[in-house]
């Protein structure tokens, strides 16, 4: 099978040395520029660290079954947007070869396997739990912001088999989602938890399916506390 083309990217470079790096995928319909800029419309800046390099890809166009077929910039498919129906798992793995190419192109540059995080917004953060949890559970950690998984996902079923140290998840929800119910996202966490990894779940009461202020600043924290600056580069 040819291998999947790169995925377009946009990214914020560290200001000082890179010594880490962050994956963020969009949601469904987006592209890594246009999520680059809708956190740079709530923070007044680009989400940008001393030391760690930020990186937004952009799903390929496809058809998504949602929107009746048509194109659209999505990580995969969806039968239907529900939490209680098979995943498309087809086109979920198929991406995961593709990020896992993106998560390659960081360690040939010399950034360690623990000093990448990856998540995302709605889908994208859908997309990071099966990539992290399944394929990748040597990374610094995960975060979902409005994101579900299904109620019989892959990722419950690898993680029942499961032995290793799984990297921890970081995940906001907004009680006033439409699309992703929080219900669904709360039971995600606990689903997870009761699997041994170790997750912890932020409410933002009347958020909608969006992001705000306070949550971005609360996930720069924590990205930083996964991500130290190094105090040198002596770092086996």
């Amino acid at each position: 099978m040819a291998a999947p083309a790169a995925l377009q990217r946009s990214v914020v470079s560290p200001a000082g040395r890179h010594t880490a790096s962050l994956i963020f995928l969009h949601g469904s319909g987006d592209t890594g520029q246009e999520a680059r800029a809708w956190i740079k419309q709530i923070l007044n800046q680009d989400m940008a660290f001393q030391h760690i390099k930020v990186i937004y890809p952009t799903a390929p166009a496809r058809p998504y079954t949602p929107m009746k077929g048509a194109f659209s910039n999505v990580w995969f498919d969806r039968y239907k947007i529900c939490n209680d129906c098979p995943e498309h798992i087809e086109s979920i793995d198929s991406m995961c070869q593709g990020l896992t190419d993106l998560i390659n192109d960081e360690i040939k540059n010399g950034i360690a396997k623990n000093r990448i995080l990856i998540g995302g917004f709605s889908m994208g953060g859908g997309m990071a739990m099966h990539l992290a949890y399944r394929f990748h559970q040597d990374l610094a950690g995960v975060f979902a912001l409005s994101s579900f998984l299904n109620k019989d996902s892959a990722v419950y079923q690898a993680l029942k088999r499961n032995e290793s140290a799984l990297p921890e998840l970081f995940q906001c929800h907004g009680t006033a989602d439409e699309l992703v119910l929080y219900s669904w996202g709360e039971e995600t966490n606990k689903m997870l938890k009761s699997l041994g990894v170790s997750a912890s779940l932020h409410t933002f009461p009347n958020l909608n399916h969006e992001l705000n202020r306070t949550e971005i600043e609360k996930l720069k924290s924590w990205i930083v506390k996964k991500l130290p600056v190094e105090a040198s580069k002596a770092n086996e």
